[in-house]
């Protein structure tokens, strides 16, 4: 794609990202067979290349964002699917990052709209604060199904059965069940402590059964990727630089630190992007990069540490294994937790579609609630037709999006593939089979 940024536009170190990922689009259009909102609408505008020729459009022109463009920006979900199937290597994640970023520093949005935005970006990321929230959504959730768009999607979020935060999360240490192989920090996150504690329980007793020291970080919380994708570039920054040093202390306290290990596939795409999004900021661009370098999903690390003892529970169920798109797309770990399933002993099947988003995206299913139904029927529809009695994903946000529009169906109950694999392990069988 030909680009026209002047030179006093090109000496702005995002400005000169941003030129280098639109010199590669070659304008093909592989990436609208795969982007959900392209699929939905039909609409150019909502497809990747649309998407790309309006950032361009926006920052090239260096006037405030249109809102045309805002709408089209705001309608991605930032899948990522079409980083998948772009044969030129376009890095879409980090232009519609800077665009957003630009858009939140050009636009006003109706008073209402920053209103939402804010209590999403202050409660969500405070599990204590979400709590509170998802307990008062709760006496309002019989109600959800005539509630507006926005307000449902909200309700929506509230588990049937909140449960307490766990003891699991406070800072602390596990250690290792038998010789120590590895040093490691688990990020607990902050809304998957309030929706379900139980994947952070199973996370630290997989993890120490196969010889891992694992310690919660004091000072670590939110990864930031809330607020990232508001483009709220100063209020991501802040919650990776905490993060950053939390882990510090812990490899400088003593004993090193092997791996920072997530287990909400969102959050790890963020984590592992550290090193590019704090590139400008000499302080923190080598202790940003070295946390991304040890970054690793929890698939990633029990790849690493080979599953043992693995034990095909009795009555086992049929597991339909959704790839979310953070895994799948902004990991590229499409088969590695499906594999580490299949090895525990599980029949696991695929969904149709299943490089398509469920509509989860964050809080995409509160922002853009029509679109996230629809995608959320189609993703539903395809994992009943599977007949498996039990859904795995590996991001929270999949979890409680698709297991909502799951039981209106009737159909089965969704874990984390961490729950599975403990299970099978020696583990506890998960809540929903007791």
């Amino acid at each position: 794609m030909q680009t026209n940024f002047s030179e006093a536009q090109l000496a702005k170190p995002d400005i000169a990202e941003a030129n280098d990922i639109l010199r590669k689009c070659v304008h093909c259009g592989f990436c609208t067979a795969t982007c959900p909102t392209y699929v939905l609408l039909g609409d150019e505008l909502d497809s990747p290349r649309g998407r790309i020729y309006q950032i361009r459009d926006m920052l090239e022109s260096d006037k405030p964002a249109s809102k045309a463009q805002v709408t089209h920006v705001d309608r991605c979900l930032s899948c990522l699917s079409c980083m998948t199937t772009c044969p030129a290597s376009v890095h879409y994640m980090h232009l519609v990052d800077l665009a957003r970023v630009r858009i939140e520093s050009t636009y006003s949005r109706p008073l209402a709209e920053r209103f939402l935005r804010k209590v999403l970006a202050t409660v969500i990321p405070s599990p204590r604060l979400f709590q509170m929230s998802l307990m008062a959504n709760a006496l309002v959730r019989p109600f959800a199904k005539i509630l507006p768009g926005r307000l449902k999607g909200l309700v929506g979020m509230s588990p049937a059965g909140l449960q307490g935060l766990s003891p699991v999360d406070r800072p602390q240490t596990f250690p290792a069940e038998g010789p120590r192989r590895m040093r490691v920090a688990l990020m607990n996150g902050c809304a998957q402590q309030v929706l379900r504690p139980a994947i952070n329980e199973a996370s630290v007793r997989l993890l120490t059964r196969h010889g891992c020291e694992v310690v919660i970080a004091e000072g670590a919380g939110c990864c930031g990727a809330l607020v990232h994708h508001m483009g709220d570039e100063v209020g991501s920054h802040s919650a990776a630089k905490a993060n950053i040093a939390a882990w510090e202390k812990l490899r400088d306290q003593g004993g090193g630190l092997d791996a920072v290990i997530i287990n909400a596939s969102g959050c790890g795409t963020t984590i592992k992007d550290y090193g590019f999004m704090l590139r400008t900021e000499p302080q923190w661009a080598t202790r940003a990069a070295w946390v991304s370098d040890i970054a690793m999903d929890i698939s990633e690390l029990m790849k690493t540490l080979g599953l043992q003892n693995a034990v095909t529970p009795v009555n086992a169920p049929v597991v339909a294994y959704h790839s979310a798109c953070s895994m799948q797309h902004g990991q590229r770990l499409s088969s590695l937790p499906r594999n580490l399933l299949e090895m525990a002993g599980f029949d696991v099947r695929e969904p149709a579609e299943g490089h398509l988003c469920c509509g989860s995206a964050g809080t995409y299913n509160i922002m853009q609630p029509d679109l996230a139904a629809e995608l959320k029927r189609r993703k539903v529809a395809s994992l009943m037709n599977t007949k498996a009695d039990v859904v795995a994903t590996g991001n929270i946000g999949c979890l409680v999006h698709i297991g909502g529009g799951l039981n209106e169906e009737d159909g089965p109950p969704v874990l984390h593939t961490v729950e599975l694999l403990d299970w099978a392990t020696g583990g506890p069988a998960p809540d929903v089979f007791e």
